[in-house]
């Protein structure tokens, strides 16, 4: 297919997802999903369909980015628990993130690879390895953006398998925790609801911590040559 047609459905694409924005905006939805609590009580009400309307909400917060999704997993821990929760924060996140990988891919990939040419198979660029760990590192980090990693990381060589791969590793914790985390608020535990704040924040500070603990190690190394 063209360059110019794939432009021409990816503007269409984001015509629809700008016109679902504005119909959960003008309908409450919006406003409900701001609100773990009334979240809550709406999907329970929803019975057997509650679970497909997280997975739902969960992907379109990944492929339209002003949604937030932490109000949906905090809810999906309040309705079923930090196991099923857990479960369907992760369907919902990881079909989102590979929907808007797989839309990245189609419409911009040979656009942006035929500006730069071959400048974007070399270095940390060029790395599946390398590109992979970028990915699992920013799912763990709760201030890069979720969304827009994924729909970078489809301009890019990376595969598929690896991104996918790379996406539920580094989010299966944060959406444990965050379901746990509702699952809690819901039972009125808040010794516990404490408990996973801190240990949400300690998840973020991993990366953190490995990297200076490289830079230790690099240095101790270097003052070990020059002695």
């Amino acid at each position: 297919m063209k360059v110019r047609s794939k432009l021409f459905l990816g503007a269409l694409l984001l015509g629809l997802l700008a016109c679902v924005y504005w119909l959960m905006h003008e309908s409450g939805t919006l406003m409900t999903i701001l609100d773990p609590n009334a979240l809550h009580a709406r999907v329970i009400q929803m019975g057997a369909w509650g679970p497909a309307a997280i997975i739902g909400l969960m992907m379109l917060a990944i492929l339209i980015s002003p949604i937030p999704s932490a109000p949906i997993a905090l809810a999906a821990g309040a309705a079923y628990g930090h196991g099923w929760g857990t479960l369907y924060v992760l369907l919902g996140a990881e079909a989102g993130a590979v929907a808007a990988f797989a839309i990245s891919r189609f419409v911009g990939f040979d656009t942006v690879h035929r500006w730069f040419g071959n400048r974007l198979s070399v270095g940390l660029v060029g790395s599946q390895s390398a590109l992979m760990g970028i990915v699992f590192v920013s799912r763990i980090l709760p201030f890069i953006s979720f969304d827009i990693v994924s729909y970078a990381a489809g301009i890019t060589v990376l595969t598929f398998w690896r991104f996918a791969i790379a996406t539920l590793a580094g989010i299966a914790p944060t959406s444990f925790l965050l379901a746990h985390f509702g699952s809690e608020i819901g039972t009125g535990q808040t010794n516990k609801v404490l408990f996973s704040v801190l240990a949400l924040g300690g998840l973020t500070l991993i990366p953190v911590g490995v990297k200076l603990y490289r830079g230790w190690r690099a240095r101790r190394r270097l003052d070990s040559k020059e002695n």
